[in-house]
C-alpha cells in the first residue's frame, strides 16, 4: 500500500493507471466523497502490494533492494530509474512486493516461514479460498514483514452507539476501553452503561479494558484524587469495587487515569498503583495507566508532576502515553498530535519505561479554529471525512507541515470568517506508525472512537499484525 499526494490538474483515472490500480478501488479505500473532485494536497491511499521508501543519506539501491528482499531490476523498472547509481537524498521509491512460485510439496506454512510472514497474511493478500489446496506453479504475492503490536481504542459513546463503533473496527483492536468509571469520595464508582460494548468486544475477540478516573467535564478531580490517595482504607474499598465490576462484566484489564494530581500526591499515587497490582495480579487481571505527555522527569504543571514515568513503567503491565491535544480546543490552532512533540515524549519515555510496555496515543479527530484566535474561543471538533468535505466545499488547498507531519488548510466561510483546520491524513498516520516501528513500541492507543478515518485503519493493518488475545 502506498500514498499519493494529489497535484494540480490530476484526475483519479490517471493516478490509478500510474500505479496499476483502478478508480473504484482507490475511491472505496479512501471513501472519497466525489471521485471526480480531488483536492490539491489531498493524500490518497493506493491499495497495491507495494511500499514506499524514502532514500536516506549514503543509501545505495543495492542496500534498499536487500532490505526489502526484492531484486534491483524490479525497483529500477517500477520507478523508471534512468541512473540507478545516482539516488538523490529524499527520493521516494516504490518498492514492489515479493512474489513466490509454489513448488511441488510446498505448504503455505513453509512459504510463510521462509519469508518471515504468516499463513493468514498470505491467505488474505492472495484471497486464497482453501489454504490446503495451492496448485504447483501458483504465483503468490508475499506480504512485507510486519511487527506484531497491541492496539487499544477508548470510546466515550456508550450503549449501542459504542457497541456499533466497536463492531465496525474490532478487527483492528486488541483492547477497547469504555471511558470511564468516575470514582467517588467514598470509594464507590459512578455506573456506566457498558454491557453492549463489552458484548461487541467479545464478539470481535477484543479484550475489554475497564477505565477509572478522578475527573469529569465539570471537575478537574484534584481534590478527589487527594482524598482517595491519602486514605489507604478508601483505596482498598475502591479496588474492591473495581474488582467486583471486573468480575461481573468480564473486564480483563484495569486502566487507571488519574489526572490533575498534586505533586505532593505523587508518591501516594505510585503506592496506590502497587496496591492495585497486588490485588489484581493474583486474580489474573492486568494493570495499565494513562500518562500525560512528559519530556523530562522535572516537567512542571499539574498535568505532569504526579505522573512518575519510571514508577508507572516498573509497576504497571503497560502504559498509554496521551500524546495528543497540543492543538487544544480552547487554544490557538496547531497540529493536535504533532510528530516532533510526540517524538520528544517518546525519546524521554523509553529511557525510563520498557519499550514493550508503551502504547503511543493517536487522536482520531480534526479541529476547525476561527482565526485570528481569540482567547477562550472554542474550536469545532469533527472527523477526518468532514475535514475533506470542508476543503472540497470551500475550494481549499491542503498544505502539510513537515515538522509536525500534519496536514492543514485555511478557508473563508459564508460570513466572511477565516478558518484554520488541522487534521490527520494518510501521510501523518504513516509517520506515526513509522515512529512506533522506529522505537519498537508495544503499540498504539486511539482517542477516541466515533470519528471515521478509513485511511487510518487500512494503513494500520498494512503496517502491523494486530495481536488478538
Amino acid at each position: 500500500m502506498i500514498i499519493h499526494v494529489v497535484r494540480s490538474g490530476e484526475i483519479l483515472a490517471e493516478i490509478a493507471r500510474r500505479y496499476g490500480s483502478n478508480v473504484s478501488q482507490i475511491s472505496a479505500s479512501n471513501q472519497l466523497l466525489d471521485p471526480n473532485r480531488l483536492i490539491i494536497g489531498q493524500a490518497l491511499v493506493i491499495p497495491i502490494a507495494a511500499r514506499q521508501h524514502i532514500v536516506r543519506s549514503g543509501e545505495t539501491l543495492w542496500q534498499i533492494a536487500q532490505r526489502y528482499g526484492v531484486s534491483l531490476d524490479a525497483i529500477i523498472r517500477l520507478n523508471q530509474l534512468a541512473n540507478p547509481n545516482m539516488l538523490k537524498l529524499g527520493t521516494v521509491l516504490v518498492i514492489p512486493a515479493r512474489v513466490h512460485t509454489v513448488q511441488a510439496g510446498e505448504t503455505l506454512w513453509q512459504i510463510a516461514q521462509r519469508y518471515g510472514t504468516t499463513v493468514q497474511e498470505i491467505v488474505k493478500m492472495n484471497q486464497i479460498q482453501n489454504p490446503n489446496l495451492i496448485p504447483v506453479g501458483s504465483v503468490l504475492t508475499i506480504p512485507f514483514p510486519k511487527p506484531v503490536i497491541d492496539v487499544n481504542a477508548y470510546t466515550i459513546n456508550l450503549s449501542e452507539t459504542g457497541a456499533r463503533e466497536v463492531r465496525e473496527v474490532g478487527q483492528y483492536l486488541t483492547y477497547v476501553t469504555p471511558f470511564a468509571y468516575i470514582m467517588k469520595t467514598d470509594g464507590s464508582l459512578e455506573p456506566i452503561n457498558d454491557r453492549a460494548i463489552i458484548k461487541a468486544a467479545q464478539d470481535r475477540h477484543v479484550v475489554p479494558m475497564m477505565s477509572i478516573t478522578n475527573f469529569s467535564s465539570t471537575d478537574p478531580g484534584t481534590r478527589l484524587a487527594h482524598t482517595i490517595l491519602s486514605n489507604p482504607e478508601l483505596q482498598e474499598r475502591l479496588l474492591t469495587n473495581v474488582i467486583n465490576i471486573m468480575n461481573e462484566k468480564e473486564y480483563r484489564i484495569l486502566n487507571i487515569d488519574f489526572e490533575n494530581v498534586r505533586q505532593t500526591d505523587r508518591e501516594a499515587y505510585n503506592q496506590f498503583l502497587q496496591r492495585a497490582v497486588d490485588r489484581l495480579h493474583p486474580l489474573g487481571y492486568f494493570l495499565s495507566t494513562a500518562l500525560a505527555p512528559k519530556t523530562s522527569s522535572e516537567q512542571q504543571g499539574i498535568l505532569y508532576e504526579a505522573h512518575d514515568y519510571e514508577a508507572h513503567g516498573r509497576i504497571a503491565d503497560f502504559v498509554v502515553l496521551m500524546t495528543y491535544e497540543w492543538g487544544y480546543r480552547l487554544g490557538p490552532p496547531q497540529a493536535i498530535s504533532p510528530l516532533n512533540q510526540m517524538r520528544r515524549v517518546i525519546e524521554y519515555a523509553v529511557t525510563v519505561i520498557p519499550r514493550n510496555k508503551i502504547l503511543m496515543g493517536f487522536q482520531l479527530y480534526a479541529r476547525d479554529w476561527i482565526i485570528p484566535h481569540v482567547q477562550g474561543q472554542e474550536a469545532e471538533t469533527f472527523d477526518m471525512q468532514e475535514a475533506i468535505r470542508r476543503a472540497l466545499k470551500y475550494g481549499a488547498t491542503i498544505q502539510y507541515d513537515e515538522r509536525a507531519q500534519s496536514p492543514f488548510f485555511r478557508y473563508t466561510d459564508e460570513q466572511g470568517r477565516r478558518h484554520e483546520v488541522w487534521f490527520e491524513d494518510a501521510r501523518s498516520a504513516q509517520a506515526k506508525f513509522d515512529l512506533v516501528k522506529e522505537f519498537g513500541l508495544h503499540g498504539v492507543s486511539y482517542w477516541v472512537l466515533g470519528y471515521p478515518f478509513p485511511q487510518n485503519w487500512l494503513l494500520l493493518e498494512d503496517n502491523f499484525i494486530i495481536r488478538k488475545m
